[in-house]
């Protein structure tokens, strides 16, 4: 049973939404954001980053977290931010060039997340979540929700498309030339259709966003031993989300790109890869794989299909099927000397949505030594190992939408 609760968002006024939503701030260069700083005196990077009001951006963390509290109070004082009066949950659409997704932002549960109701893929890394701990603590606010998946559901969907007939709170564009539409869901008989049909729903799906829900966690404890009167209702206890149904899901793969060859020649390399592999010399023909178990690789100017020898390989569980897993138990860890593949200084990631030429530019630049490719994971995929208890290898799935900061803030 996924316990979803509607909130009191915070969110910008219809006539400037367009100018004080943002990207997520990891995404942008130093360039492009100090250029969205220095035109857009509404953008919510004036919150994130609050330093530039002081031409100082080498400040302490703790001192960083303190100015974000601080701008953010002065973006509800001017009334770009104001606080919706009654609770709600928030439909929320992003149409691309190649997609649409539409899903619900709820406030989800800790104590969910802590019984495996929402389960995570991935691991993460205890500095960064103490470190988002100590920013939501510091800041009372998160901007950017969880992205969390579940099976589609005829309810759910029945709600989001009555509501979609009417006119949006928001409707927008970007530069990027992506729409984004937003109704409020605040009548009392539709909240408890959503409520109620998420309770029919055994298990939510963490999608994008481990580090922020691990985070929220850790705060709710830590907040709870603070407060003598806990009951567990308290808006601590509940951390922002979207929710999308797993048709709507888009998950592409992550190529791997190595800067050394361990020692090896290119012609030892691909010695030491026929055990695992039939290889096949594909010269400058872009080899893409097309079935699974199949991987491309681009060595010393040449693109090889290699095919996995399963007569090598043994499947014991669903992680040992994963392609990503694959490649890291036969090749990274045992030819290529990477161990640690969350942290190898050797090993770089790149997501091959962005370009499918990479695979060859990076290496020929001289930059890597060598670069491999594969098929993206599937929802089924990755279903299969979190319900096994297991977890993927880092950087296995990156998936969409992404989703912008400062549409909707929960407040704790």
């Amino acid at each position: 049973m996924a316990i979803v609760k509607p909130f009191r968002a915070v969110r910008p006024s219809r006539d400037k939404i367009a100018l004080v939503s943002s990207k997520s701030y990891e995404i942008y260069t130093p360039e492009m954001l100090n250029a969205k700083l220095a035109f857009n005196p509404y953008t919510f990077l004036h919150v994130i980053n609050p330093g530039y009001k002081y031409h100082k951006q080498d400040i302490s963390e703790e001192l960083r977290f303190k100015l974000v509290h601080n701008r953010y109070l002065e973006f509800k004082e001017d009334e770009i931010f104001t606080q919706d009066k009654v609770p709600g949950f928030y439909i929320y659409q992003k149409i691309t060039s190649t997609n649409s997704f539409c899903g619900i932002i709820t406030a989800t549960s800790v104590e969910d997340y802590n019984n495996n109701v929402i389960k995570k893929h991935e691991g993460t890394l205890k500095k960064r979540e103490l470190l988002f701990e100590n920013y939501l603590k510091n800041t009372g606010f998160n901007a950017e929700p969880v992205l969390l998946t579940y099976p589609d559901n005829d309810i759910i969907a029945s709600i989001i498309k009555k509501y979609k007939q009417q006119r949006a709170e928001y409707e927008f564009s970007t530069t990027d030339k992506d729409s984004h539409s937003l109704w409020v869901v605040n009548n009392k008989e539709d909240v408890e259709l959503i409520i109620n049909a998420f309770k029919e729903i055994d298990t939510l799906y963490i999608a994008d966003g481990h580090h922020r829900s691990t985070s929220s966690c850790l705060l709710a404890q830590n907040l709870a031993k603070e407060n003598p009167n806990h009951t567990g209702n308290e808006d601590y206890n509940f951390f922002m989300s979207y929710l999308l149904p797993e048709s709507e899901l888009s998950i592409y793969e992550f190529n791997r790109f190595i800067k050394d060859l361990n020692g090896l020649t290119p012609d030892t390399l691909l010695i030491e890869l026929d055990t695992f592999f039939r290889i096949e010399k594909r010269g400058q023909e872009l080899y893409k794989p097309k079935e699974k178990h199949h991987f491309s690789m681009y060595l010393d100017g040449e693109f090889y299909a290699l095919y996995l020898r399963k007569s090598f390989y043994k499947f014991t569980d669903s992680l040992s099927r994963l392609d990503a897993q694959i490649l890291y138990t036969t090749v990274l860890k045992p030819i290529l000397g990477i161990k640690d593949i969350r942290n190898a200084s050797k090993i770089v990631y790149s997501q091959d949505k962005s370009d499918s030429l990479e695979l060859k530019t990076k290496v020929d630049s001289g930059e890597f030594k060598v670069s491999f490719g594969m098929l993206p994971t599937t929802i089924e995929e990755l279903k299969e190992i979190v319900d096994t208890n297991l977890l993927m290898p880092p950087k296995t799935t990156y998936i969409e939408p992404k989703l912008r900061s400062g549409l909707t803030i929960y407040e704790f």
